[in-house]
């Protein structure tokens, strides 16, 4: 190994030990994948993740001037082929190898900078940010998934995209109490925290709901490889759907839920064995 190799490798390990230090459960869905799809999809989460820490988390500082200078840097580091930053020198070799489109990013990036100003959300600012945080994340990856088969990315475009959206609004629900308490955020469109009921609650259920149909179309069209991972993260966030749903609004809006560490290795098995036979 060359010491650009090196390099090269650092970086997508730094990507790697942020992932498993941010989301146990996303890393245990990579590393279901095979090897060829772990590293890009770990570039991928690691860019992601830090660009989401600078707007919720880095309160001490100018959050807008940060998120600013990272833009700059990220498209900087693809425009070169290199980057001094870890997180973005892993994230440019992803966007150059696989193709991953500028437009993504940008849609990205954007959404994280409505984070830094809008607290509430109308219809059309709420399918914008759902495309921006979540679609274009689960974009990139089938972009790594397809490696270059842009017939099958474009078949699994749409469903992939409802997966992102499906994931984003139950992410909303689980976090609607810490998001407004320590934020100020309601993503839900003509939703008040303060008289949050069953009926707001079954009505964003309701869209859920069709989101996880429509996408688990296209998990069973997903490239070997890559099936698994997704079709776990896809049960793990179905199993804390139900748990949602099976609360009242006051419950909601009360605690976190969360799926429990017991419960996981048991979806982890019966995802495994159901993908093995061909039974998703």
């Amino acid at each position: 190994m060359n010491h650009f190799d090196l390099y090269n490798t650092t970086c997508s390990e730094c990507s790697r030990l942020i992932t498993r230090r941010y989301s146990t459960s996303f890393s245990l869905g990579i590393r279901l994948f095979h090897k060829r799809f772990r590293d890009p999809i770990y570039g991928i989460y690691g860019f992601v993740r830090f660009a989401d820490e600078i707007v919720d988390t880095f309160h001490n500082h100018d959050k807008e001037a940060l998120l600013r200078r990272f833009r700059t840097d990220t498209y900087q580091a693809i425009d070169e082929g290199i980057s001094l930053n870890p997180v973005l020198h892993a994230f440019q070799q992803v966007v150059r190898r696989y193709g991953i489109e500028r437009e993504l990013i940008d849609a990205f990036l954007d959404s994280m900078e409505m984070d830094l100003s809008n607290n509430t959300y109308d219809t059309d600012r709420y399918e914008e940010y759902i495309y921006g945080s979540a679609e274009v994340v689960g974009l990139m990856c089938l972009r790594v998934f397809c490696a270059g088969d842009d017939a099958r990315y474009q078949s699994l475009k749409a469903p992939a995209c409802r997966l992102g959206a499906a994931f984003q609004k139950i992410n909303f629900l689980r976090d609607i109490r810490s998001d407004y308490d320590e934020r100020g955020r309601v993503y839900f469109p003509g939703v008040d925290f303060r008289a949050f009921d069953n009926t707001a609650k079954q009505q964003i259920e309701a869209d859920i709901q069709a989101d996880f149909e429509a996408a688990l179309e296209g998990i069973r069209r997903l490239p070997d490889g890559s099936r698994l991972g997704v079709y776990l993260a896809y049960k793990y966030y179905t199993q804390l759907f139900v748990k949602i749903k099976n609360a009242p609004a006051q419950r909601i809006a009360e605690e976190r839920f969360r799926v429990s560490d017991k419960r996981k290795m048991y979806l982890l098995f019966s995802s495994a064995v159901r993908c093995r036979l061909n039974a998703l």
